[in-house]
């Protein structure tokens, strides 16, 4: 006999949440970022160049991710832009992304002069497929981007060897990952360079700001360049041995990141925990598909839990589930806009092309079609929610899910 579900919230049911306290909010902040702030704020060194801290944080998150360099800086988009040029990626030069990421990621390419070309993503991980990638190697590719989406790790032993084999450099975009290993290695350290954000919602957060990590003395030396105005470590206030931009970070934003890294691993800790908990619960749930995590990732960045509901999706009903679960109490996400079809950016590769008598390559994306259909996210605060909260979540899901009809 099939029991019933209950009635949609959205529809006059009861809310799954109801009755329960307010999932958690983000940021997250304590007498730390507070007694950080108010230090700085009275030691006058507001900037880097006249303070510690944020040289201070940098050493820490080196240590945290098991970076031998670490290079704070303004945002994660332009971390990516300063890896890429550190890496000597430049006009007509061609970058290797996956179409399923945020918008930044191939923009840094445009941003050095660059064309960034599409592989698919694999659909049950949404990570970059390495096979995908090498099919559309040309003599122009110069750099992949493989992106640690959600907290998850892309397969990092098959992009180095990639590197390796075909002399490409890899820059990891772990700007949803922090805190998250591959075979017990801190991600952004496995490839060439690695970047990560420090974005409102993310997990390690400053309202603002980015770093990148490497373990190569050189592209370190090239980062720190371009983000102090071309200047040198170590050397004079008016030697600029290189054109370089600004893109420090001010000392304010330091104090709050060194709090925040301290307060990372209890975080992460629980996240894992709440993300495992409702794994399990939905993994009898038809119609729904939790984005499995590889053996080999031996801690996940938890950003964000991802799961695709492909009957909903193949009816055009996942956005209808996404505002049928917040009725519910919970604020679900309903993720990219595949990149290959924003049309922002193939304008823009093509007038690049087109100057330089380059050919753009045609993205083959069915994957990254799909997942953008039929996927649905949980942001990272959900998943800083108590057991009971938790269960809730996965019985609402399951509840959505077991309604299609009612979502039309």
């Amino acid at each position: 006999m099939t029991v019933a579900t209950p009635s949609l919230a959205i529809n006059g049911g009861p809310a799954e949440l109801e009755g329960l306290p307010a999932l958690p909010s983000w940021p997250r902040f304590g007498p730390e970022e507070e007694r950080g702030l108010l230090e700085v704020l009275h030691s006058g060194a507001w900037g880097s160049t006249h303070g510690d801290v944020v040289a201070t944080f940098e050493r820490e998150f080196a240590r945290s991710q098991q970076a031998e360099h670490a290079i704070a800086l303004g945002n994660g988009t332009l971390a990516l832009v300063a890896a890429l040029r550190a890496a000597g990626v430049g006009v007509g030069d061609e970058v290797i992304v996956p179409p399923y990421t945020f918008i930044a990621t191939a923009a840094a390419a445009l941003f050095v002069g660059a064309v960034p070309v599409f592989a698919d993503v694999d659909a049950d991980s949404h990570l970059l497929d390495p096979a995908a990638v090498e099919s559309v190697v040309t003599e122009r590719t110069k750099a992949v981007i493989p992106v640690h989406l959600a907290g998850n790790v892309a397969d990092m032993t098959a992009f180095a060897e990639l590197g390796r084999r075909l002399g490409l450099t890899i820059i990891e975009d772990a700007a949803q990952a922090a805190g998250a290993q591959w075979e017990g290695r801190g991600v952004g350290t496995i490839g060439d360079l690695g970047t990560f954000s420090f974005q409102s919602s993310k997990n390690l957060s400053a309202g603002e700001g980015g770093i990148v990590t490497t373990n190569d003395k050189d592209l370190a030396g090239a980062v720190y360049s371009l983000v102090n105005v071309g200047r040198v470590p170590g050397g004079g206030w008016y030697q600029h041995d290189a054109v370089g931009y600004n893109l420090r970070l001010t000392e304010f934003q330091g104090a709050i990141l060194r709090a925040q890294l301290a307060r990372l691993p209890e975080q992460q800790q629980l996240r894992e925990r709440n993300a495992l908990a409702l794994a399990e619960q939905l993994a009898g749930v038809e119609g729904v598909v939790v984005a499995p995590t590889d053996e080999r990732v031996t801690a996940h960045g938890r950003h964000l839990f991802l799961f695709r509901v492909p009957g909903l999706g193949a009816q055009g009903l996942r956005d209808a589930a996404a505002a049928a679960l917040a009725a519910e109490g919970i604020p679900a996400a309903t993720g990219y806009v595949p990149l290959h079809r924003n049309g922002a950016l193939l304008r823009e590769s093509l007038a690049l092309a087109s100057k330089l008598g380059q050919p753009v390559p045609e993205a083959d994306c069915p994957n990254a079609d799909l997942v953008s259909s039929d996927t649905l996210w949980l942001t990272q605060s959900v998943l800083l929610g108590s057991e009971e909260q938790i269960s809730a979540v996965g019985r609402a899901i399951a509840k959505v899910v077991g309604r299609a009809d009612d979502l039309r």
